[in-house]
């Protein structure tokens, strides 16, 4: 993918992680979680990252976020190389960036009052007097819909979308113009999903925020953001506008997880795709293609190189897949063995399975969920 440098607010090229390998206990070269992904966010975009577990989506966030370093590749913020960075310099950047976790509990600490920990990035930046921080964490409480007085109250006293809710107003504190939303609603009730999700489409158009939304949550990545990345094993099988994505996906590993997807209207059902067998290892990923071991149009030539994400179908809309014009032709002859279509009624694949979501717990004092 090809991006002027300028234009987009959040940039890599070739961005790698591999974790472990080269210590004395470690053997072969280590996992490779993110493997030269190319990827830009402009400034106000919302953009999707979709994938099975373990495609390498949080990762990919984080070192967006420069929380993790890469082990190669490049990577821009708004125009600045963040190699070689001053640490100076990396944490004035530092607070443009924000993070809202999927586990709304674990990612704050019980000891402490929520106020004080809205507050948290206020006070290592040193934006504002400490003076002003009350009347700070009280405005970015009401910005995510809570009472100002909940400030004083510990974790253990809200709702799981509540929480969340702290947690986006922690992340909003110092004014980020870029914020990851790591599967932000699916520990939450799905009763309370759709306020969570409304909540951050609401903010990232009113404050301008550039979001990379992670979710296994298909329909709510449609509604939600304005482009879509899907990934596999560390890389990126296709891209592009989520609405041409999603109405003609080009990439078999996208029309399997599209055809995932529950419909309630009938008339919209179709075959779904069921995928054999677990992904590889990303210790030993398959040669070529990644894909190829699951796909059903895999040739002997998808394991000899590495396809390039290439423009393909309605513009902006990219897939690396070598047989991408035989298959929206319907002339590609699927082969024998790794994938096999089946009927509406068969049961989702078990890698494909959304996992499952957990009860909202008893809002203590009469406090509203959500």
């Amino acid at each position: 993918m090809s991006v002027a440098t300028g234009t987009s607010l959040v940039e890599a090229r070739g961005l790698s992680k591999t974790f472990g390998g080269g210590g004395i206990f470690s053997r072969g070269g280590g996992v490779q979680a993110v493997r030269a992904v190319d990827a830009h966010l402009a400034r106000g975009e919302a953009v999707g990252l979709v994938g099975e577990s373990g495609s390498g989506k949080s990762t990919l966030g984080r070192l967006l976020l420069g929380l993790l370093p890469a082990t190669d590749g490049e990577l821009r913020f708004d125009g600045q190389d963040l190699k070689g960075m001053r640490r100076a310099e990396w944490r004035r950047l530092r607070r443009r960036m924000g993070i809202v976790f999927q586990d709304p509990m674990g990612s704050l600490d019980p000891r402490r009052r929520v106020g004080a920990q809205i507050a948290d990035g206020l006070d290592i930046h040193g934006l504002i007097p400490r003076a002003q921080h009350a009347a700070r964490v009280a405005e970015l409480l009401e910005q995510v819909g809570l009472d100002p007085s909940h400030a004083v109250r510990f974790p253990h006293e809200f709702s799981g979308g509540q929480r969340q809710r702290i947690g986006i107003a922690r992340a909003l504190a110092t004014g980020p113009d870029f914020l990851v939303a790591d599967e932000p609603v699916s520990a939450l009730d799905v009763s309370i999903q759709a306020q969570v999700v409304a909540l951050l489409d609401d903010l990232r158009r009113r404050l301008g925020l550039s979001l990379l939304f992670i979710s296994h949550d298909l329909p709510v990545v449609r509604h939600l953001c304005d482009r879509v990345m899907v990934m596999y094993l560390g890389r990126v099988m296709e891209e592009g506008p989520s609405e041409a994505v999603f109405a003609n996906p080009s990439h078999p590993y996208t029309r399997a997880l599209l055809s995932a997807t529950p419909r309630l209207d009938p008339a919209r059902r179709t075959a779904r795709i069921l995928l054999a067998g677990d992904p590889p290892s990303p210790a030993n990923p398959p040669s070529g293609c990644v894909f190829r071991t699951r796909c059903a149009y895999a040739l002997p030539a998808c394991g000899q190189d590495i396809p390039a994400l290439r423009p393909f179908g309605a513009p902006g809309q990219r897939v690396a897949c070598i047989r991408a014009e035989e298959i929206a032709a319907g002339t590609a002859t699927p082969a024998a063995g790794p994938a096999r279509s089946g009927a509406v009624e068969d049961g989702l694949p078990e890698t494909l399975t959304a996992q499952p979501s957990s009860p909202e717990q008893p809002t203590p004092g009469g406090l509203v969920a959500g």
